[in-house]
């Protein structure tokens, strides 16, 4: 009797609570001790300084220091000058606090922190608030702010004196914890000009560097992290505050996941834009964390279906998306169409062969931001369709096209992390076919040949030595996509004798079932899934132009239409899973091919299945 894997190709879990999504998230924290909001602060999730600011009546400068241990916070000795709008750069055992606003005026105090007490060092040249403050206590970089007209005036600190450096491109107040990284690499976003502004720049030791903006333009946020990696959270621009929450990779700014309760003139700190912690601010004293499940957390992982408590059939998880869900990622190297497509999400996918023309051997491999050539195929080839599978550790290249006639081929190749090598040949020549797999283990499904000019229903399973034929597809087609394991496909779409079909066909492990049709006919597309329960399928011939930016996910039940791509493409590659897909390449007209990738993230829920 066939177990629920090898029928449904997804295993079950017992668990004594519901799994989480392997997503960063904000939870709460410890609430600081006294509620106020722009002060100065820095350090990481279980190890943040905070110091100054204003409460909110009376409303007046504060010399109040506080440190967090990633559970509470704790009062320690106050700055010898209160004050509010101060940078502060450092760790709960040596930070350096610079400017601000006191009860005097716009001052240049500056104070030294030993882990224990304040005390008062060499003052900077400019009194000025509302900087943006980066480094550490003995290498520190301050930028921007009022005096009282606004500021592009940038000092560094070496541990003795201060030196004025190279300005920032764009002055501005409201970057009050608005900068992070070290004094060799760091950034400052936001501010006001006024108008509020988004600008980001980045600081590499000498010099300031625009950069791609914040989606909103802003002041008064909290930053954390590094000039590579780091978040944007809060702040205010007309409204008074906001809960938006942006993660920077190196280039450009995400929207991301919302704080709990919308605030400005926070103080923060963290490592990157996986960990941080930010605190205080208006409204309120309370601390959100943001970090990722903790190791002992059940994750959600797509197409797994779970038993609570061991007798209840819980649900099975699957991919929800929101209506828009593209977004640019890296180039490839080499612009072409017609890929191989692999890998289980976005950070884990690769491409091989494919026409520019002519037909390449080129494979490339993602790291979530760029493409890395790695060994090339045996041969050139094109797959004119999709055929995803494997890993970037172990997967399959299965058929195509490797000469100047449309023939197709028997040929596979195996590819075992580093070098593509011959492996055994299938039993049926053709191209334009469908794939899937997990590896070495793999399956292919129609395709044409000059034979069978309409198109093939042959279908054959790898074993990780050799090809068998089973079970036929119930309908012959062409340049059809695929997705999934062998033991839980789907074959869509594709060229059904005369036109493009809204076919779908489900494989599980034995045999093909006509399943629900997508809204759009089309072939020669991307496709994503790790089962046949969800997935999600975008692009390809068949659009009004003969190119198509159609997206549609499948729930297991019906085809939704969802975001679009940023452009309709032809040949374009597909890898990854239903929440966690890469489209790469293709072609936007008959003579143009694209070296574009872009990304589609969905989130994994676990939805619920009444059992009667």
């Amino acid at each position: 009797m066939a177990t629920y894997k090898e029928i449904k190709g997804v295993t079950i879990q017992t668990l004594d609570s519901d799994p989480v999504e392997n997503v960063n998230s904000w939870s709460s924290g410890g609430s600081m001790t006294t509620d106020r909001m722009r002060m100065g602060g820095d350090g990481t999730q279980t190890a943040l300084i905070v110091a100054g600011g204003t409460t909110p009546s009376p409303s007046d400068q504060k010399a109040l220091t506080e440190t967090y241990n990633g559970t509470s916070f704790t009062e320690v000795n106050d700055l010898n000058t209160g004050r509010t709008d101060l940078a502060l750069a450092g760790t709960t055992t040596a930070a350096l606090a610079a400017t601000g606003s006191a009860a005097t005026g716009y001052g240049t105090f500056v104070e030294s922190w030993n882990g224990s007490s304040w005390t008062e060092t060499t003052e900077n040249n400019t009194a000025r608030v509302e900087i943006a403050g980066l480094g550490i206590q003995t290498a520190m970089v301050i930028a921007g702010g009022k005096e009282p007209s606004i500021s592009n005036k940038t000092e560094y600190w070496n541990g003795s004196s201060w030196t004025e450096v190279n300005n920032l491109n764009t002055a501005r107040e409201g970057l009050t914890n608005c900068g992070a990284g070290l004094f060799t690499a760091g950034m400052a976003a936001g501010g006001n000009t006024p108008p509020y502004t988004g600008k980001t720049e980045t600081w590499n030791a000498t010099s300031w560097t625009e950069a791609n903006d914040l989606n909103e333009a802003k002041e008064l946020g909290s930053t954390f992290g590094t000039s590579t990696s780091a978040i944007y959270a809060g702040g205010k621009d007309p409204s008074p505050a906001l809960a938006a929450v942006e993660s920077w990779d190196g280039t450009s700014w995400t929207e991301t996941s919302d704080l709990a309760t919308a605030r400005h003139g926070t103080s923060a700190g963290g490592t990157g834009n996986t960990s941080g912690v930010i605190a205080g601010g208006s409204p309120g004293a309370a601390t959100e964390e943001w970090s990722l499940p903790p190791p002992t957390a059940a994750i959600l992982v797509e197409g797994d279906a779970f038993l609570i408590g061991g007798t209840g059939f819980k649900g099975a998880v699957k991919a929800t998306s929101p209506a828009t869900t593209w977004s640019s990622g890296g180039s490839l190297n080499t612009a072409r169409r017609d890929m191989f497509g692999i890998g289980t999400g976005i950070p884990t996918s690769m491409v091989a062969g494919g026409s520019n023309p002519p037909r390449v051997a080129n494979t490339e491999q993602y790291n979530g931001t760029a493409w890395t050539e790695v060994g090339d195929l045996t041969e050139g080839t094109t797959s004119p369709t999709n055929i995803t599978n494997g890993t970037p550790n172990s997967a399959m290249a299965a058929s195509g096209h490797t000469g100047p006639s449309q023939a197709g081929v028997q040929d596979s190749e195996l590819w075992n992390g580093s070098s593509w090598s011959n492996s055994a040949e299938l039993n049926v020549a053709a191209g334009d076919r469908g794939g899937s797999g997990t590896g070495p283990a793999a399956l292919v499904f129609g395709g044409t040949n000059p034979s069978n000019p309409n198109g093939i229903a042959d279908t054959e399973l790898f074993d990780g030595t050799s090809w068998s034929e089973v079970n036929n597809l119930n309908t012959v087609k062409y340049s059809q996509s695929g997705c999934g394991t062998p033991t839980s496909s789907l074959c869509i779409n594709g060229y059904d004798p005369g036109a493009y079909t809204t076919n779908v066909e489900s494989w599980n492990g034995t045999s093909w079932t006509e399943i629900n049709n997508t809204n759009n006919a089309q072939g020669y597309g991307g496709a994503a899934g790790q089962s046949n329960q969800n997935a999600v399928k975008f692009g390809g011939s068949g659009g009004p132009t003969g190119f198509s930016a159609f997206t549609e996910l499948w729930d297991g039940s019906s085809w939704t239409e969802i975001g679009n791509l940023s452009a309709s493409y032809a040949g374009n590659a597909g890898s990854g899973s239903a929440a966690s897909a890469l489209n790469s390449g293709g072609a936007t007209n008959p003579t143009t091919f694209n070296a574009v990738s872009e990304e589609f993230e969905g989130s994994l829920t676990l939805q619920t299945i009444t059992v009667s």
